[in-house]
């Protein structure tokens, strides 16, 4: 273990009454705990403890959440990629539950990498409403991308954006936002041995100045009657009670709200505030607070059907495209004028190649509007507003890429599909040679006269796509998320 800066170290010793301290600096010679979360999206709880060959212990605080064995790897298991679980350190688990997301709602998760609470939300969603998950950072926002697509993710908007930026285009539009903000991390100093060595007081006041510059930016995004979550990872009290002290003095339309899960934790030392202590609970140091913002919450009109069930069945009903965008390639009317040009809209070639794959492979059609964003084809969910000048990574659900003549599914779209969605597949053993091969970027052997694509499939669940050709199936596992060795 790093050792503790000492400035830390006096902070906490006066912070904490005598019995305490002696605990809580103890707990610093013990290992983090670890945990994961399971999928709802995929499967059910008595499944997934059905599946899993991991030693697993419930989280009190998160109906999801399992503690982890330290010599256990889940992160190394094929059921990992395929998004059956997300590894969570067991006390970030507590957010969501005091965000308490309900299915239909419009939630915003402010500073969302590396996707544990995204994940978290879009699994409470069950495909209805919509998650719009940002990340400022570029490196962070694509792993946040890459997360959300092996959760399963389809009603989603990924930005990368600052908080200013985005509350310009989205006044009074979210039910819930979480703000887990930027802050020193010494709650994290266990897990993270590096962020003893970033620390700093220094640090810890830069972090103040930019949460108290985050919170109003949230609260400007929030429905009237919607709820604010903050948390941080950290002890200081400048970052915790006292920025949702002055927040509440700043803006009398909010007061503090007490959560479901709370009585896990100790109170913090403002009311309806809560604490987590590594050396109270088997978890890192987290705080969180809720807020409710005062008046009546109006519908918005976000449609209701569950992503996770077939919009519309081939076998029943011819093709439905009505509802999709139907401007023309330049998006203007019959005489060319009168209307602005939508970028996105998307053409009738592309929408025929998209069509015909669909014919072919699935057994239905994805709903809610397409856009075109250059070659890749989305599912978006419905009533965003519109995007133009604002940095997306993720404008919904990747459905695939149009090519001259073809349709190519994406990696997005297989991960989201239900057992009854696709018409082919190939399984492979979790325990068997094909599974590795595969999530190398191996070609697979094809059996004779095998055509077209097919699911790749372990324990039932999508891994990503295969290709027959020239009597192998060719590997269509994304690169950038091969195993090596």
């Amino acid at each position: 273990m790093t050792p503790l800066p000492p400035p830390f170290i006096e902070r906490m010793t006066a912070l904490l009454p005598p019995p305490e301290r002696e605990a809580f600096l103890k707990s610093y010679g013990q290992g983090p705990a670890q945990g994961l979360r399971f999928n709802p999206l995929k499967l059910c709880r008595e499944d997934f403890l059905a599946s899993m060959p991991f030693r697993l212990d419930p989280v009190g605080w998160c109906p999801e959440g399992f503690y982890i064995d330290g010599e256990d790897r889940p992160g190394k298991h094929p059921f990992h990629a395929a998004g059956l679980y997300y590894i969570q350190e067991p006390s970030a688990m507590a957010v969501v539950e005091a965000l308490d997301p309900q299915p239909g709602e419009r939630v915003l998760d402010l500073c969302a990498a590396p996707g544990g609470k995204a994940t978290q939300i879009a699994g409470r969603l069950k495909g209805r409403g919509l998650l719009v998950a940002n990340e400022i950072h570029p490196k962070r926002v694509k792993v946040l991308s890459e997360n959300l697509e092996r959760w399963g993710a389809r009603n989603i908007l990924v930005t990368q954006e600052s908080p200013d930026r985005l509350a310009g285009r989205f006044p009074s539009y979210f039910d819930r936002i979480v703000v887990d903000a930027p802050c020193s991390g010494e709650g994290m100093f266990r897990k993270l041995p590096e962020a003893i060595e970033d620390w700093s007081e220094e640090k810890v006041i830069r972090c103040a100045a930019i949460q108290g510059e985050i919170l109003p930016l949230a609260a400007r995004m929030l429905r009237p009657g919607g709820v604010l979550v903050y948390s941080t990872c950290t002890f200081a009290p400048e970052e915790n009670e006292g920025q949702i002290e002055a927040f509440l003095r700043e803006h009398r339309e909010f007061e503090g709200e007490s959560f479901p899960a709370a009585p896990h934790f100790t109170p913090g030392y403002l009311g309806k505030t809560a604490r987590l202590w590594p050396h109270r609970l088997r978890g890192e140091g987290h705080f969180v607070a809720r807020l409710r913002k005062s008046g009546e919450r109006a519908p918005h009109g976000l449609p209701e059907a569950d992503a996770g069930e077939p919009a519309v069945s081939l076998a029943d009903k011819p093709l439905r495209v009505a509802a999709w965008r139907m401007q023309s390639r330049h998006g203007k009317g019959p005489r060319g004028k009168g209307r602005r040009q939508d970028k996105t809209a998307v053409p009738q070639e592309a929408r025929t190649l998209f069509e015909d794959f669909c014919r072919e492979f699935l057994r239905f059609v994805p709903d809610g509007p397409l856009a075109l964003f250059g070659d890749a084809l989305y599912a978006q969910p419905e009533g965003l507003p519109p995007l133009d000048g604002i940095k997306v990574a993720r404008a919904g659900w990747h459905l695939g890429t149009v090519k001259p003549g073809r349709f190519e599914p994406a990696h997005a779209l297989a991960l989201a599909l239900a057992k009854e969605e696709w018409q082919r597949s190939l399984e492979v053993d979790p325990d068997g040679g094909d599974i590795l091969r595969y999530l190398r970027g191996e070609s697979l052997t094809a059996g004779s006269g095998e055509t077209g694509w097919k699911v790749v499939t372990v324990g039932g669940f999508p891994l990503g796509w295969v290709k027959a050709a020239g009597g192998q199936w060719k590997n269509h596992y994304p690169k950038g998320l091969r195993w090596l060795g």
